[in-house]
């Protein structure tokens, strides 16, 4: 068996047969056991955007997730498995992770723990979503390194403002949030592959 924690229970990980998905109604933060897990930790805290809005901006404390993070980290730290969070995430440095190269492969830590930095566009997302992923007591596999082919919308204006919108942008309605956060289904099979090897 396998602990996906904070994660979509309709999601992604919703029903595959050796799966035990602890979403919101499961507070992810109690899992003590015993079975490696797959962490999906909530970023908005972390990410660029920590404060909130650019147009609303210090409605929120860094790294104020409730202690989701450090759940995460430490249920992979004591049963193995894999963490994911986006790249660049302030989380790693508040949690003395190291800094993974852009252009892929694995770093060791001082924990026994292995961090790498990889694009989930070569997996089907629909943009690029660079993310970081820690990984302990795990297979580490050969990832596809560096940079994600960019895509843009298929629509009118310059490059630049397209750039800045993106795939996911382009996406009308509240659907672009639900499709930037997906884990893509190829994605999820290699964290799963290296949880179970």
């Amino acid at each position: 068996m396998i602990a996906a924690l904070f994660v979509d229970p309709a999601g992604v990980y919703a029903g595959l047969p050796d799966v035990e998905c602890w979403g919101i109604e499961r507070d992810a933060r109690l899992y003590a056991g015993p079975y490696p897990a797959i962490c999906h930790p909530p970023c908005a805290r972390w990410g660029r955007f920590w404060h909130g809005s650019p147009c609303n901006p210090h409605q929120y404390a860094k790294g104020d997730d409730a202690g989701c993070f450090a759940a995460a980290l430490a249920a992979v730290r004591r049963h193995g498995g894999v963490l994911e969070h986006p790249a660049h995430s302030h989380a790693w440095f508040a949690h003395g992770l190291p800094w993974p190269a852009a252009a892929g492969g694995w770093q060791r830590d001082i924990h026994g723990g292995w961090c790498c930095h990889i694009e989930q566009g070569h997996y089907g997302h629909p943009a690029r979503k660079p993310t970081w992923l820690y990984a302990v007591g795990c297979r580490l596999p050969e990832l596809h390194w560096g940079p994600a082919e960019q895509r843009l919308p298929d629509q009118p204006g310059d490059y630049a403002k397209l750039r800045r919108r993106g795939m996911c942008g382009a996406v009308g309605g509240k659907d672009k949030t639900r499709i930037r956060n997906a884990t893509p289904a190829a994605f999820r099979d290699v964290l799963l592959a290296m949880v179970r090897a």
